[in-house]
């Protein structure tokens, strides 16, 4: 590869391995925040231990996932310099916002969330969750306000050869965005609802005795995942009449993202059903007797991952060869940078992903083998995977 592959393959890669964080951070954050709204309502210890216990693989996602949009943020000046230099007036709104009002929020009210344990208020402790997810999914929001921007330039005009922002709330307003923020919201929710739901048949698998607590766990995620998945899969499809209309070549010809199309519907459909199907099963513990659903619910883990890079590699493939779509071409974006140095960049930054993965994945499983704990909990829930 020349410079250019290089540097698309480094953002593929980069991009990519950080939206697996971020779905998963979004989708957890939303399901601690109803069991630890239930736990306040109701005062059911089941659900407090699971606020604990969900939390604290919350948190362990977060965290790392914290370093892998660094990296991320990084390529922009690293690599496309290009694209800050003609589109940074517009490009770099949404991004600032994002980084300092949703993230800077999201990670105070979690901060507070962390260490107020047991020395807040339960009322105010449970509000900082919500707070917590409400800005995590703000985050997302300006995110896709800023992807929306590259699929369909909007609220710009050009001067002296750079665009300016001319129109706010017409990047808010992008037809490309709307539909795509609810999309990646349900996504993240049914990722969310399918984690909960393999890590709990997990513990079935093994016969664990914490039968009232993952019970209570697998009918969550079940639910949730029933509830999302036809609503995911509906908003999916919504997106190809605006898509024919403002970027009719992705529809036409996809390319190599049709391989990712293929493989967000079809598990999108599978998802659903089996879902679906699993409902009547939670009746009288049916999917438990059976066990045999069990085995495909924690099998099933990777699939919503595996769709939703899919789903990302059409987004942002069927778009080429342009970066902002009819305006910045892709190969005018590429910082002026050797084959060798982004060589070297590219293998660099791939090895911290690669770290930054395995010690998620570890520090997950560790959690989920272990199970629930009765022993008093330390402040952070981030004490026992350390």
């Amino acid at each position: 590869m020349d410079a250019l592959g290089l540097a698309r393959l480094q953002f593929a890669v980069t991009t990519s391995f950080h939206f697996l964080f971020v779905l998963l951070t979004l989708g957890l954050v939303t399901l601690v925040a109803v069991t630890q709204t239930r736990a306040a309502l109701s005062g059911d210890p089941v659900h407090a231990r699971m606020t604990r216990f969900w939390g604290r693989i919350y948190v362990v996602n977060y965290a790392l996932g914290i370093a892998t949009g660094i990296v991320v943020e990084f390529q922009f000046g690293l690599n496309w310099s290009g694209l800050s230099h003609y589109a940074g007036d517009v490009f770099g709104a949404p991004l600032a916002i994002e980084t300092l009002v949703a993230f800077f929020l999201e990670s105070t009210f979690l901060g507070l969330w962390i260490f107020g344990w047991d020395r807040l208020n339960r009322w105010v402790h449970l509000a900082l969750i919500w707070l917590t997810a409400l800005t995590a999914y703000a985050s997302a929001l300006w995110i896709m306000v800023a992807n929306a921007f590259l699929q369909h330039p909007v609220g710009h005009e050009e001067r002296d050869g750079v665009l300016r922002l001319v129109d706010f709330s017409a990047l808010v307003a992008n037809p490309l965005f709307t539909t795509a923020f609810g999309h990646v919201v349900l996504a993240a929710l049914t990722v969310g609802g399918v984690f909960v739901t393999g890590v709990s048949a997990y513990h079935f698998v093994k016969r664990t005795t914490e039968v009232d607590f993952f019970r209570r766990s697998l009918r969550l995620g079940v639910v949730v995942t029933a509830l999302a998945t036809p609503a995911l899969t509906g908003l999916g499809f919504a997106q190809f009449p605006v898509l024919a209309r403002f970027q009719p070549t992705k529809v036409a010809d996809a390319g190599a993202g049709a391989v990712g199309l293929g493989f967000m519907v079809q598990i999108g459909f599978l998802l659903t059903l089996v879902s679906w199907a699993t409902l009547p099963l939670l009746f009288r513990d049916w999917v438990v007797r059976l066990r045999f659903p069990l085995y495909l619910m924690v099998i099933g883990i990777p699939l919503p991952f595996v769709a939703a890079v899919g789903g990302w590699v059409f987004r942002e493939m069927g778009r080429q060869p342009w970066l902002v779509y009819g305006l910045l071409r892709t190969e005018d974006a590429v910082s002026a940078v050797s084959r060798d140095a982004m060589l070297f960049s590219f293998v660099a930054f791939t090895a911290v992903f690669v770290v930054l993965a395995v010690a998620d994945w570890v520090l997950i499983a560790r959690l989920v083998r272990r199970g629930p704990v009765d022993e008093p909990v330390p402040v952070s829930p981030l004490v026992p995977a350390l």
